[in-house]
């Protein structure tokens, strides 16, 4: 069912997690570089939690760059025909209907910012890194689909100001100074936008704010660390500019409804 073929590596990976729940297969895809071609046999929902760059044709022939915004919905109708290829990736819910009942919506799109999609998309990735027995994974597919599908969801919204090349440019300055404190002036200044105005173009590029997403983007890079060196959580801690092992364990939590340790040791 997934459609996104990962390229070998010589590093570790998270795993594909997947949960099969009545109608719905749902997976959670790892950021990891992929490339892949298919003809969707059904409708897929799609969310990005990072950021992604790479190219893609999807629904036709011309190949061109593309870059999913964070909290991003995206939608892939039945019998389009899609090419990806992403050097890097980006963490990926996939929520597919496996019955054979269509899901209504024949145009595909990306980048959608809708508030009710980004909680239950959280919420679900949440699961899938830490079960729990209150785990509702029908009623969750199937009210992110209503929010994909539903004829009063709004088309994707554009970055204003921010464009797709000022957000590639924004995710390469925080990640060169993870280590130190990032300030939201600091993120405004890269553009030359006043604070205010750039808090309030981000937020209706990515539904979030400034300050939430530079957690994130220190979360993730912990995450490939935990992944990928011998590091301990300490040394970790430091190098993402968290204020101590503590303080990232906090944010893990919070975040992914798991420890670092956990997610480490896989359990």
């Amino acid at each position: 069912m997934n459609p996104r073929n990962r390229q070998p590596s010589t590093l570790m990976t998270e795993p594909v997690r997947r949960v099969d729940a009545g109608p719905w297969a749902i997976e959670l895809l790892p950021a990891a570089p992929y490339t892949t071609r298919y003809v969707a046999s059904q409708a897929a929902i799609g969310f990005a939690f990072d950021s992604q760059r790479g190219v893609h044709a999807i629904g036709n022939d011309r190949v061109r760059p593309f870059l999913a915004t964070p909290n991003g919905l995206a939608f892939v109708p039945a019998g389009c025909d899609v090419l990806s290829e992403s050097s890097q990736g980006g963490e990926y819910l996939r929520v597919v209907r496996t019955d054979g009942l269509e899901l209504p919506g024949d145009h595909a799109f990306n980048n959608r910012i809708d508030p009710q999609a980004i909680r239950l998309a959280l919420r679900m990735r949440n699961a899938m890194l830490h079960a729990a027995v209150d785990d509702d994974w029908q009623a969750w597919a199937l009210a992110l689909a209503e929010r994909a599908t539903a004829h009063i969801a709004s088309p994707a919204q554009p970055t204003g100001s921010l464009t797709a090349n000022r957000l590639r440019l924004l995710d390469e300055f925080i990640d060169a100074g993870l280590e130190g404190p990032l300030s939201v002036l600091a993120m405004a200044g890269l553009f030359e936008l006043s604070e205010g105005f750039f808090m309030r173009a981000f937020k209706q590029a990515t539904g979030k704010s400034p300050h939430s997403y530079l957690i994130d983007r220190r979360v993730a890079k912990a995450r490939a660390l935990l992944r990928d060196s011998s590091a301990s959580l300490a040394e970790i801690a430091l190098i993402c500019g968290f204020n101590s092992q503590a303080h990232m364990a906090t944010l893990f939590r919070q975040r992914l409804g798991a420890s670092p340790g956990q997610l480490r040791s896989g359990k």
